[in-house]
């Protein structure tokens, strides 16, 4: 986007490269560039039997997302969606795994807005998809959304409304998933919800403003995390069956009665969690016209997706005007420590992007011995040490 006159563009922060200690022996780099990661992750998919152009998306926003320090929805789930993909296999045409082969069904298209069925193929790759349909409706028109009922997971959303805002436009997504139960409504005990997770991503100077957001406090990935490590969460996140605060993370799946995850505002303001629970499930499902009165069982999600033109408004000038002195006020706000100011959400992950395509990515030992595992049964070579 071309540079507002007299303001200076708000860089991103930087992350030091590192430097290894000249007292000690070089070690083989676990760092690895990104286009091998994207050639592996590409490998193993289009291996399990996924078209090659589904298998680039999802492997390229998978290393994005680890790129930019999302590490919970980039690579680790290459693992989680390969069993799936192998569950269907499996089942001899039943309903069941993510689809990896074909087109979503068109049921509804207006130009404006449209309703599609994704028959749960690879969520990454239809959001992805939806977005590069979107982006010349909403040039011709001002704005285009697309509700997408029965997708696989859509990973991590900030990476898909990246997308949108690297090239000048507005992006909101909203997902849900109808067969999941992870989140009570507000002064429940039972488990109804997903964590509802709803990003929004704008353009900026240097780089979009990237908004990732859920209705939880926390994650079901990051419950998993703790509960495999053995580690309780810092805070009371979850609450037990009974309703009460609790920092143990094996209540979501491994106490009876089940706990669930706490809502954002947690027990004394967690009404905000629940209204925003109630509008991703309304804007996901209602407008999809599918979800938990169909009680799915199969793992996927159910997507919003709405892209606007700043232009048909006041006008990209204006928008960037706007949106960057804000963005440059809360970062010249006083910080409360010194040694960490105030950023936008997309700094980070602006500075990350920056690192991993000098440096490469490097995995925990967990995530590499799950890869390596599948690059074996699969017969691809990896390039994970």
């Amino acid at each position: 986007m071309p540079e507002a006159e007299g303001r200076r563009p708000a860089a991103a922060p930087e992350i030091p490269a590192r430097a290894p200690s000249p007292l000690q022996p070089r070690a083989p780099s676990p760092f690895v560039p990104v286009a091998r990661l994207e050639a592996f992750a590409r490998a193993l998919f289009v291996a399990a039997g996924m078209d090659d152009g589904k298998a680039a998306t999802v492997a390229r926003l998978l290393v994005l997302t680890d790129a930019m320090g999302r590490r919970t929805h980039g690579l680790a789930m290459a693992p989680l969606y390969l069993a799936d993909i192998e569950k269907g296999r499996a089942s001899g045409g039943a309903e069941v795994g993510m689809a990896v082969r074909g087109e979503p069904d068109v049921l509804k298209d207006s130009g404006l807005t449209a309703v599609w069925d994704g028959r749960y193929l690879p969520g990454l790759w239809l959001v992805a998809t939806a977005i590069e349909q979107a982006i010349p409706r909403a040039a011709a028109h001002g704005m285009a959304a697309v509700a997408i009922r029965r997708s696989h997971h859509i990973g991590c959303l900030a990476a898909l409304a990246k997308q949108a805002a690297d090239r000048g436009f507005i992006a909101l997504i909203a997902n849900s998933d109808p067969a999941g139960q992870r989140v009570a409504p507000y002064g429940g005990t039972e488990a109804l919800f997903t964590p509802n997770p709803f990003a929004l991503g704008y353009p900026g100077e240097t780089h979009p403003v990237l908004v990732d957001i859920c209705a939880s406090i926390t994650t079901t990935s990051m419950t998993r995390q703790k509960h495999a490590a053995g580690e309780r969460f810092e805070h009371p996140w979850l609450l037990d069956g009974e309703g009460r605060p609790t920092r143990d993370p094996a209540v979501l799946e491994h106490r009876q009665p089940r706990g669930s995850l706490q809502l954002m505002g947690g027990t004394e303001y967690g009404h905000k969690g629940f209204g925003l629970a109630l509008m991703i499930e309304a804007l996901s499902q209602g407008l999809s016209g599918h979800g938990r009165k169909q009680a799915p069982r199969r793992w996927g999600g159910n997507v919003y997706l709405q892209v606007l033109d700043p232009g048909f408004f006041a006008g990209r000038e204006a928008f960037l005007e706007q949106t960057e002195h804000l963005g440059e006020r809360c970062r010249a706000n006083r910080p409360i420590d010194p040694k960490r100011p105030v950023r936008l959400p997309g700094d980070q992950a602006a500075a990350c992007i920056e690192r991993a395509a000098r440096e490469g990515i490097d995995y925990d030992a967990p995530t590499r011995t799950a890869l390596n595992e599948w690059a074996a049964r699969l017969g691809v070579d990896s390039p994970l040490s």
